[in-house]
């Protein structure tokens, strides 16, 4: 099982980045934790940070061609404004899970509409780090689900 995790704007700061929201982990522990309940899932997990949007919608893009089963994706701010991005996840024919470490219902107004939110399977927000783990087992339930019939 392949899942693709798309990383967003400005979460290569996570660490020194607002830890009233986001707590002090960085990306590179986030991975590590996907990495390491992708293996007790039977998931290869492989993950992608970018603050270009073309180079977000290209490595989609690429997602569809490699034939990845599921995609996590915490678009950062992107999320509320961005339908390229949309438009390229649409192009996908797997689970899409989108999260976010902060509740983003719980925060300023404009966080509150996702551009993503009718093509994605579910969403996930609030619980910090755990929000990401709970998205890789979501998507790998779905995958499952799928392959079940």
């Amino acid at each position: 099982m392949k899942i693709l995790m798309l990383h967003g704007i400005n979460h290569d700061m996570f660490g020194k980045r607002d830890p009233q929201q986001y707590g002090t982990i960085t990306l590179a522990q986030i991975d590590e934790r996907l990495q390491a309940l992708g293996q007790e899932l039977g998931a290869e997990v492989e993950s992608f940070q970018s603050n270009s949007e073309g180079e977000m919608v290209q490595r989609i893009h690429r997602g569809h061609a490699d034939g990845v089963d599921a995609v996590l994706i915490n678009a950062g701010a992107w999320t509320h404004y961005s339908y390229g991005i949309r438009d390229a996840l649409a192009i996908l024919g797997c689970p899409i899970v989108e999260l976010h470490m902060s509740n983003i219902h719980a925060r300023e107004a404009f966080r509150h509409q996702s551009v993503f939110a009718e093509i994605v399977r579910g969403q996930i927000c609030g619980f910090g780090v755990e929000s990401y783990l709970l998205a890789l087992r979501a998507a790998a339930s779905a995958v499952r689900q799928a392959r079940a019939g």
